[in-house]
């Protein structure tokens, strides 16, 4: 299977890909504050890169439960001086923005993925992907960050995303975004319970048939910290097990803000799925 990205074509058949996380918000709910200065944040994404990530992953805008929106030009502002250097490195750049206006900016200043949680809930947002070639990941969310978490219901929660990302992705595909261009997202911790989230990642393989590449982000979130009993610092070993399960069940995109132990922990993961008999 091939993700094409710009001009980059990953080939995620022979490995999945590592997706680190840089947060330049002052709220993210994992590393708020930290990166919003970007010397701190190419620091930051530098070292990433240095520990294995295929992709950065950048965000200017907090997507944590019952987060406010956050206006394009106050993203663009934050992004630009990130994107750019960068994208000069040949790093690949993914931008986690559910508005084409900053999708637009950030293509233009280098990044070759749009990661949306709205799965182009933007009516602009894939005119923009599909002029550019850019990648794009399409995500499953019940509601917007500030209303997901109120009492998410789902008649049956995998059946459900399922329906929802091959619809995103037949409405991606009509407006001129090619097929190879495209990985999906169930959105783990995006109007989900804990047992939705364990449903996913159980019955993860049953998305398969969409076709596409499928990008789970379970990391330090909080179902995890409810498994396990376990604060923000203390959640790496629940999100290296989501990680691992998830790409023996077929994740191709594992995005993490835990780069390093995430490469490991997928090695180990791939090397036993390769053993699997056919």
């Amino acid at each position: 299977m091939i993700w094409r990205c710009g001009g980059r074509a990953f080939d995620v058949t022979r490995r999945a890909l590592v997706m680190g996380v840089v947060n330049v918000t002052p709220d993210s709910f994992s590393d708020g504050g930290r990166y919003l200065d970007p010397a701190a944040a190419l620091g930051h994404a530098r070292r990433l890169v240095d520990e294995g990530a295929d992709l950065i992953d950048v965000g200017a805008e907090s997507t944590r439960p019952g987060a406010a929106p956050v206006v394009p030009e106050l993203q663009i502002e934050r992004l630009l001086p990130v994107i750019a250097p960068l994208a000069a490195e040949r790093v690949c750049v993914s931008v986690d923005t559910a508005s084409a206006e900053v999708a637009r900016r950030a293509v233009e200043a280098g990044a070759e993925i749009i990661n949306d949680v709205t799965g182009l809930g933007d009516p602009d947002m894939a005119g923009v992907i599909a002029a550019a070639g850019a990648g794009a990941v399409l995500m499953h969310m019940r509601g917007t960050p500030a209303t997901m978490q109120q009492d998410p219901r789902y008649d049956d929660v995998v059946a459900d995303v399922r329906v929802h990302l091959a619809a995103r992705l037949a409405a991606a595909r009509a407006a001129g975004i090619d097929a190879e261009r495209i990985a999906v997202d169930p959105g783990i911790g995006f109007g989900k319970t804990l047992e939705h989230n364990v449903a996913l990642l159980a019955r993860l393989e049953e998305l398969l048939p969409l076709g596409r590449p499928i990008v789970i982000g379970a990391s330090r979130k909080s179902f995890l910290g409810r498994l396990t009993e376990a604060d923000l610092e203390g959640r790496l070993e629940g999100g290296l097990a989501a990680a691992a399960i998830a790409v023996l069940q077929g994740a191709r995109v594992i995005r993490t803000h835990d780069v390093g132990s995430t490469v490991k922990a997928l090695r180990v993961a791939e090397a036993i799925a390769a053993a699997r008999p056919v």
